[in-house]
């Protein structure tokens, strides 16, 4: 059945267990609508489901029932290499450790995606990566390595690449968990920017409380259940 087109994803009946002699349960019946452009955030407690929940809505992870919906089509019974395709072309994902390639430069772990999706020539590939980091004020380091740079720089190059095949969905889980609190409002100002300026649907899990209150709207999650 298709849903809504406004709604960049929606969650229905959401659940995930895990099997075993005493099942335990990540996720429960979540329903869960987030609008274009709309910048959410996601608290809860540790072990909440937050991510967890995130993981699902992203296509990392497949619920036990229930389904989602990205814009409007409905993702269950895809095949594994039709979700990798949807995940790559348009989700871009964030997370707390940055997993770039040490052994790449900050321009080519950015074209890393790009050359994978193949929508784009090589010397194409290369002015969208360069256009990214000029961007995000990282055009001075973009032949450098992760490890020559600040946390904040590579968190910025993680987002970069998130970005590369301009994606209108972006998933972020606890983005900021390792930079100090000034540059964590940087971050989340730059999600926010991403969801009002350019229209991308923004949802980040985050255990920080105050900057959750700069996000359109806050999605509170306790034992697997949204709460408020």
């Amino acid at each position: 059945m298709a849903g809504d087109a406004m709604n960049a994803i929606e969650a229905r009946r959401l659940t995930r267990e895990l099997p075993g002699p005493v099942p335990v349960t990540l996720v429960r019946d979540v329903d869960l609508k987030v609008n274009r452009g709309e910048f959410v955030a996601v608290t809860g407690p540790s072990g909440s489901g937050k991510s967890s929940l995130l993981y699902l809505l992203g296509l990392l992870d497949v619920p036990t029932s229930g389904s989602v919906l990205l814009h409007g089509h409905e993702t269950a019974g895809l095949s594994a290499d039709d979700m990798a395709q949807l995940r790559l072309a348009r989700i871009g994902f964030v997370f707390q450790f940055h997993f770039l390639l040490p052994e790449f430069t900050c321009q080519a772990n950015v074209e890393i995606p790009i050359r994978r999706l193949a929508a784009l020539s090589d010397s194409q590939a290369r002015k969208r990566a360069e256009a990214l980091l000029d961007s995000l004020e990282l055009a001075d380091h973009r032949r450098k390595y992760p490890d020559q740079l600040s946390g904040g720089q590579r968190q910025r190059v993680a987002i970069a690449r998130a970005l590369a095949n301009d994606p209108p969905l972006i998933l972020a889980d606890e983005p900021t968990g390792n930079l100090d609190t000034r540059t964590a409002a940087l971050v989340f100002e730059l999600f926010r920017k991403l969801a009002h300026d350019q229209g991308r649907t923004v949802l980040v899990v985050t255990h920080d409380a105050e900057l959750a209150q700069t996000a359109d709207r806050r999605i509170h999650l306790v034992d697997g259940r949204i709460i408020s």
